[in-house]
């Protein structure tokens, strides 16, 4: 996906803006969003990912997104997914170019609503990372979750209905869960679906 970092801002924003948005509204779960954050380096797309620390309240050792609860002072989504790519980045608000907002994802386990926040971050990247949440900062090319030697799909039971797990490997890391969702979401809003 060799795209320049403006040509790929206004294929999102141009895709985002008129795709009708799903919102999830249940009662009892809680709100949190997340930042997409894409970074064009040596003309590829890649996305920056955290393996989060064991002593973390939720989603201890996963892959994630940077991002977390609303706070009740967040203005909206996006504050809220800029402020937590600060505390567990370093990376200031005004460093993050927001492109559009993807459909709400839901968490099984952990009873969240997940807003996901489409954002470009300049490279070379600026880090400042918070040792207590973020264990390690992985920069995966975005073409690897277009790779279909690199997925995998499992079916579970939860709650007695069939459900399906998307798993992405990158190197030795497992990246799954509502970042794999996030991230497939993300592909075939953008560039359109995959098999």
């Amino acid at each position: 996906m060799e795209l320049s970092v403006d040509e790929l801002a206004e294929r999102i924003v141009s895709v985002l803006s008129t795709h009708p948005r799903r919102e999830y509204d249940r009662p009892g779960l809680r709100r949190a969003a997340v930042l997409v954050p894409l970074v064009v380096a040596d003309g590829r797309v890649h996305v920056l990912l955290t393996k989060r620390t064991e002593t973390v309240e939720h989603h201890k050792g996963q892959v994630s997104l940077p991002g977390g609860s609303t706070d009740a002072g967040d203005a909206d989504a996006v504050a809220t997914a800029l402020r937590e790519t600060e505390e567990e980045l370093g990376i200031p608000p005004h460093r993050v170019r927001v492109l559009g907002t993807l459909d709400d994802v839901p968490t099984f386990v952990s009873g969240f609503v997940v807003t996901p926040i489409v954002g470009i971050i300049p490279h070379p990247l600026e880090l400042r990372i918070s040792a207590d949440e973020i264990a390690e900062v992985l920069i995966v090319p975005l073409e690897t979750f277009a790779d279909p030697t690199k997925v995998r799909v499992e079916e579970r039971d939860r709650d007695g209905e069939r459900v399906q797990l998307l798993f992405y490997q990158h190197e030795t890391h497992e990246i799954w869960g509502a970042t794999a969702r996030i991230l497939r979401n993300f592909l075939d809003s953008v560039f359109g679906p995959r098999a």
